[in-house]
């Protein structure tokens, strides 16, 4: 039996200690580990050996930083551009004085005169003029009148200016400025809307009488045309100056005074001053006017990027899934090295908060490399718009907070993403070191998920029925959609929650459905499915992101087609027709009118019909003989129940108040009266909205003849025979001199032109097309996931291509087994996220619109389906490569 060694005293870490060798010293020296010896070293140290992990669990990440921070960039790019390019108050005013109702008018100044203490009139304008240190004050005025002269409601918007000087907001450009009493300048706008040019004549029409019920006719001659300078004049404006214009609109003062003051003047005094000496007066800076206007103007521009940043939730939320899945199949990869920490006495909770912390070092790095990104290409984009013509101001700098935030938030996201990831990999068993690694798909989950997924599916169903069932009938205007709207975004996120759970368990009976062609285009179709079947977790995982992005854009299109619907009944109802005549004093028109109307070539389609007012229990309503089937724009009217074709005496058909309010739809029988005699009549259809010309219901013209209704018009329509503002002039004349005869008396037109209804059509399709794009971004990182999952399935199954290379498959066939099975990702997450999208569309349209009818834009889904498999197989053509080049004779290595 050997005898245990005891240490020799004689030697020491650096050697033999002699007789004349220091003293030991009392404490014992350890040896240093290394950095990588450490549970957290060593997740470093692999970091370090593998960073291309590392890029591939960060480029969900690094997208969704780019996207934050390129959404801060575009808010700085639009508000220095619009701050650029906004001119409003001129920059000679030092002062603007305005009326202050909140301050009294004691005060011990020198202005004494009678009349409303509060009014900026002439004398008070002439006393800010006398203060010292003033060099020039003018008034300003924002008023309005309708025009005359024409049949057609025209109105010009009336501004005092001087028309030169420092003050002046306008420039001349043909004519001369006005001077004297009754004459204007007009705008350009003016200019071409009415046809006018200087030595032109216009007809105020100014209220009169003491309660303004009389009509005064004030004959203005335009002098000249001018230009703006203001940003926001865009609509018709007559311009002269200020006590020109008081006179002519007999107005007793102003709406302010710009006041321009002495370079030697210090405007804080000289404010005081003018309080003192106008009392009841605010007085504020030039400087602070300007900036509320630019910062004004900013806000308005500035409301479709709002709406992006609440979409930009989307693509951030997409990047936390994809994140996660990515860590898990990391962390999958590196089990041995995970369980050989496990063996040497590594603990769990060590394990995961080291976990942890790579996940915030990868969010951060990814965080601040998008950030700088984004900051690249916005400096680059106004230099870009110049190239090609554009004119953006370049930001004032970094928006350093901003950038800040942006990456802490992004190492936020990354600690959100892989603290399950972790948490699972540091529970791995030390007996797992005898292995290389593992899948990382974790299967369909345990029965804990699958119940709580059951769970959210029911809640959501709960609450989705509760909306239903409280959508209100068309014409319930008593209708709160905000609690519905409530109800749809916590029933939505719910499903989408039991979507996430319940994913694996989907995965392979979607995939007995849907890959059946797959398997019989050969032996890769037939692996391709087997891939990703095998796999569920991961397939799911991948799948629900891009069923993310296929749920809302397809919502999006839906909900778009639906409202795009509804705005062309709206406009059909508002504007059915160019113009509008009816009597000044509400009797019928002339019986003559129409014939007479129709004889101008400039006017086509002019129809004359008749309205009566009957009574609905103890309500009045407006019956009509309009055939709803003349209206131009006649394609756009639509009916809710019932058809509007073909209307048969003894029919009607009914608004959609009135139907709601009666509870009655197309085939029932209604009971109305007129002239205290009972009408019988059966509802043709309902209609999903108003009717046009305010009319509530509308009959056969021989069924209002039976009733026994005059047979005089009560109003002619017709439509401009000419597209365009010309012809749309012409028609207006051509209305003008059929009216203004001896023998018409003082009928009036209205002109119910489209426009208004364009632009906001316009602004829909606008604001429809910018959420698609953001929502776009959700598909951009759905589709870095399937990237990014199929570079790591390829490292993963080496020896699985390996071995199918040894088995006689071509390199050809590994590679379309690889994009067949990102392009399968793309299928379920389609199918999935239609699924899911359009039931829940359908609640929103009825919630936001409920006249609106339900339209299934089947054509733009099935592109969206088709380009979601095209992206997604697309994002497997790289890791398909890699895969077709697997060796066979890797069958038989150990690789990892």
């Amino acid at each position: 039996m050997s005898t245990p060694r005891t240490p020799d005293s004689s030697r020491t870490p650096e050697g033999p200690r002699g007789p004349g060798a220091p003293a030991a010293p009392s404490a014992p020296i350890r040896a240093s580990r290394p950095w990588r010896a450490t549970v957290l070293g060593s997740q470093a140290a692999e970091l370090l050996r593998r960073p291309g992990r590392s890029l591939a669990t960060a480029t969900s990440l690094l997208i969704a930083a780019f996207v934050v921070f390129g959404a801060v960039m575009a808010q700085q790019i639009l508000s220095a551009t619009v701050i650029a390019r906004f001119h409003g108050t001129p920059e000679a005013v030092s002062l603007v004085v305005t009326a202050d109702d909140s301050e009294g008018s004691e005060g011990s100044g020198a202005f004494d005169g009678s009349g409303d203490d509060d009014a900026l009139d002439d004398a008070r304008l002439a006393a800010i003029r006398k203060i010292p240190g003033i060099a020039e004050a003018v008034g300003r005025i924002d008023d309005g009148s309708p025009l005359g002269g024409s049949a057609v409601e025209r109105y010009l918007r009336l501004s005092a200016d001087p028309g030169s000087g420092e003050l002046a907001e306008v420039r001349l450009t043909k004519g001369t400025y006005p001077s004297g009493r009754n004459r204007l300048a007009v705008n350009a706008q003016a200019a071409r809307e009415y046809h006018l040019a200087p030595g032109s004549t216009l007809t105020l029409l100014r209220p009169e009488g003491e309660d303004g019920d009389g009509t005064r006719e004030v004959k203005v001659r335009v002098t000249g045309i001018v230009r703006s300078t203001a940003t926001e004049d865009t609509k018709p404006t007559g311009y002269a100056s200020g006590p020109a214009l008081t006179a002519l609109l007999g107005a007793s003062g102003y709406t302010a005074v710009d006041v321009r003051t002495d370079t030697r003047a210090a405007p804080a005094d000289l404010a005081e001053r003018i309080r003192r000496a106008v009392p009841g007066t605010q007085v504020r800076s030039g400087d602070e006017v300007r900036d509320e206007e630019a910062h004004q103007a900013v806000k308005e521009a500035s409301d479709l990027l709002d709406l992006v940043a609440v979409f930009l939730v989307v693509a951030v939320g997409a990047a936390v899934l994809v994140a996660t899945s990515t860590f898990r199949i990391v962390f999958a990869r590196r089990v041995r090295q995970l369980a050989l920490l496990r063996t040497i006495g590594a603990t769990s909770r060590r394990l995961a908060a080291a976990l942890v912390v790579e996940g915030a070092v990868v969010g951060l790095l990814a965080g601040a490399l998008g950030t700088l990104a984004a900051w690249g290409c916005g400096s680059l984009v106004p230099a870009l718009s110049e190239a090609f013509g554009g004119d953006l101001s370049a930001p004032a700098g970094l928006p350093l907070t901003e950038a800040v935030l942006t990456v802490l938030g992004t190492g936020l996201l990354a600690v959100l993403a892989v603290v399950s990831p972790s948490l699972s990999a540091s529970r791995v068993s030390p007996l797992q070191a005898l292995r290389t690694s593992a899948s990382g798909d974790g299967g369909t989950g345990g029965l804990g998920r699958a119940a709580l997924g059951l769970l959210c599916a029911a809640a959501a169903g709960l609450l989705a029925l509760q909306g239903h069932h409280d959508l209100p009938e068309p014409g319930d205007t008593g209708y709160d959609p905000v609690t519905g709207l409530t109800l749809l975004v916590a029933s939505g996120g719910l499903a989408f929650l039991a979507l996430v759970l319940l994913g694996p368990r989907l995965v392979r009976p979607l995939l007995a459905a849907l890959a059946v062609p797959l398997r019989r285009v050969g032996a890769a179709g037939r692996l391709a499915v087997a891939g990703v079947g095998g796999a569920p977790g991961r397939a799911a995982s991948v799948s629900v992101v891009v069923a993310l992005g296929a749920c809302l854009i397809g919502s999006t299109l839906t909900c778009l087609s639906s409202l795009e619907a509804y705005d062309r009944y709206r406009q059909a109802v508002a504007a059915p027709a160019d113009f509008a005549l009816t009597s000044g004093d509400g009797k019928p028109l002339d019986g003559a009118l129409a014939a007479d109307l129709r004889a101008h070539r400039e006017l086509a389609d002019v129809t004359a019909f008749r309205t009566a007012e009957v009574v609905e229990g103890r309500l009045t309503a407006t019956m009509a003989d309009l055939d709803l089937s003349t209206l131009r724009s006649g394609v756009g009217l639509t009916a809710r129940t019932g058809s509007l074709g073909h209307l048969a005496p003894g029919h009607v058909v009914i608004d959609a108040e009135h139907a709601h309010t009666l509870g009655v739809r197309a085939g029932d029988r209604v009971t109305l009266r007129f002239k205290d005699r009972p009408v019988h009549l059966t509802v043709a259809a309902t209609l999903p909205g108003e009717g046009p010309y305010g009319a509530n219901y509308f009959v056969p013209a021989g069924t209002l003849t039976g009733m026994g209704a005059a047979t005089a018009p009560s109003m002619v329509v017709a439509d401009a025979a000419q597209d365009g503002p010309d012809g749309r002039a012409r028609a207006q004349r051509a209305v003008t001199a059929t009216l203004t005869g001896p023998e018409r008396g003082d009928g009036r037109v209205l002109a119910e032109g489209t426009d208004g209804q364009d632009s906001e059509s316009d602004d829909l399709r606008t604001m429809a097309t910018t959420v698609v794009l953001v929502l776009g971004l959700t598909v951009l990182v759905a589709v870095a996931g399937v990237a990014t999952t199929a570079s790591l399935t390829v490292v993963e199954r080496t020896r699985e291509f390996g071995l199918l290379r040894a088995l006689g498959l071509g390199t050809g066939s590994v590679h379309r087994m690889v994009t067949a099975e990102c392009a399968l990702y793309g299928v379920l997450g389609g199918v999935l996220g239609l699924a899911l999208g359009i039931p829940y569309s359908w609640l929103a349209v009825g919630i936001v619109e409920t006249a609106a009818p339900f339209t299934l834009p089947t054509a733009r889904l099935a592109a969206v389906f088709a380009a979601l498999v095209l992206v997604t197989a697309a994002a497997g053509l790289l890791p398909a490569l890699r895969a077709a080049r697997t060796s066979p004779t890797v069958a038989v290595a150990q690789a990892e």
